[in-house]
């Protein structure tokens, strides 16, 4: 019997796939299970329970899948005493999926990066699926994503596009990614990590575990913790770093990507650079530039003409809830980049901001560093707003910084002071730094309901 722990996307999925290749599956959620997924057990007449965890099933599993949300307990602690094998459902799907995964991981970006190489692999008539951590997604006008299982369990492809949490990667063993890519690392989910950086950073590594050196491995050069963590690894793969700067020793460095006289430059494959002006892109800002870099790099590696990345690079739309324009209100734009659980992709959103900002953040802190952002904030930011149950370390670690900080405890009510604050020419950004589970369902619900407020203002 298999065991699957978590009854949402990834769980959910996981129990599909294994009931469709012939296990006896059992689902059990310690909390409620959403109607939504409850209908596809009972559709699949797949057991589970809610509300609790009996040990006394789980514990007589033979393999137990864990959701990627569930953190390692008491329960855990049990399941790894019987030596019960304790898996991530990208592991148990990646015994299925056939074709070759493209993987991408990092502590900003990687929801971007993701969505363009799906993007261009899709343009190019690609039999590729998208899945992972993304989720369920309507993108350049259709519905797709979704776990990797839940996606493999109906039917197989030739290529994956794969965005990866450090949650998924820690439970996974034999999973094979064939091109990897890792955008950066930065201080994110410590509250998982025992506040221990080295264990997150080598979590991020582990989607280089199971490569070869028929393999690729896709690395910001410009990245510190990312540069220090591979002068200290021999990696099998061929590696090809993307910078803002053209390599030190081009000559000696045949693969990579950089910015040069406002030009994007790609090399791979021994053959003629790809080049495209950084002004053509639909993408705008550093941040993107560097998640264009990377896939860029990707989309060459698989051979897809010049002319169909460029066209994909300049038609670009992201997904609802990243750097999304909600409209203006009497001069004042409203975005909802609700999607920005860290304080990577927070720094990130601001840096591409023009002008003044008014800035909603705040929620679940997971071990937040907010430092990274003092800079930005102090040139940026005219007043914080802040949207959770507990804003303490957020107006600590900025107060004195910006002259006004503010707490609120729902999306209507920070929207209504952030307009207040907010004058003609301004931004108002809700880019919160933080998980959404105090006060909404997740992070789509929070962007949901910030651009309710926004229309009703």
């Amino acid at each position: 019997m298999i065991a699957v722990l978590g009854a949402k996307e990834s769980g959910v999925g996981a129990a599909l796939l294994a009931k469709k290749k012939g296990h006896h599956v059992f689902v059990s959620d310690i909390g409620k299970i959403e109607e939504k997924y409850k209908k596809v057990l009972l559709q699949n007449t797949i057991e589970f329970e809610e509300g609790k965890h009996s040990e006394n099933l789980i514990l007589d599993a033979g393999e137990v899948i864990k959701s990627p949300g569930i953190p390692d307990g008491e329960l855990i602690r049990k399941i790894k005493e019987k030596k019960i094998p304790v898996i991530s459902e990208i592991e148990f799907a990646g015994r299925y999926a056939g074709g070759k995964i493209i993987g991408i991981t990092g502590s900003a970006g990687k929801t971007t990066t993701t969505l363009l190489i799906y993007h261009v692999l899709k343009r190019a008539g690609f039999d590729v699926a998208l899945a992972g951590n993304i989720g369920n997604v309507t993108f350049m006008g259709e519905q797709t994503g979704g776990s990797l299982a839940s996606v493999v369990a109906k039917g197989t492809h030739d290529y994956y596009v794969v965005e990866l949490s450090s949650f998924q990667l820690d439970d996974m063993f034999s999973f094979r990614v064939n091109i990897a890519v890792l955008t950066n690392i930065g201080r994110n989910h410590l509250n998982r990590y025992d506040n221990d950086m080295q264990k997150y950073i080598n979590s991020k590594f582990r989607i280089t575990r199971n490569q070869t050196h028929e393999d690729v491995f896709v690395y910001c050069a410009d990245d510190e913790i990312t540069m220090k963590e591979l002068s200290n690894k021999k990696l099998k793969t061929r590696n090809i770093p993307f910078s803002f700067n053209p390599p030190p020793e081009a000559e000696k460095i045949s693969e990579s990507a950089f910015i040069h006289n406002n030009l994007i430059t790609i090399n791979t494959n021994n053959q003629k650079p790809f080049t495209m002006s950084m002004y053509s892109l639909a993408l705008q800002g550093r941040h993107n530039l560097y998640d264009t870099m990377a896939a860029g790099i990707v989309s060459r590696v698989v051979d897809i003409r010049k002319d169909v990345i460029r066209e994909c690079f300049s038609d670009f739309q992201n997904i609802e809830h990243r750097m999304e324009s909600v409209g203006k209100v009497h001069g004042i734009e409203f975005i909802n980049d609700s999607k920005a659980t860290t304080v990577n992709s927070t720094w990130y959103a601001l840096e591409s901001v023009e002008g003044k900002v008014v800035l909603i953040m705040g929620g679940q802190d997971k071990g937040n560093d907010y430092s990274m952002m003092n800079d930005l904030v102090k040139q940026k930011v005219k007043a914080i707003v802040c949207l959770g149950k507990d804003n303490s370390k957020i107006c600590e670690a900025f107060k004195g910084m910006v002259p006004n900080i503010v707490e609120t405890k729902s999306a209507k009510e920070a929207v209504a002071v952030a307009y207040a604050f907010g004058k003609n020419g301004d931004t108002v950004l809700l880019s919160p730094a933080c998980a959404s589970f105090d006060l909404f369902v997740d992070y789509e619900d929070r962007g949901r309901q910030f651009k309710e407020a926004v229309r009703a203002l």
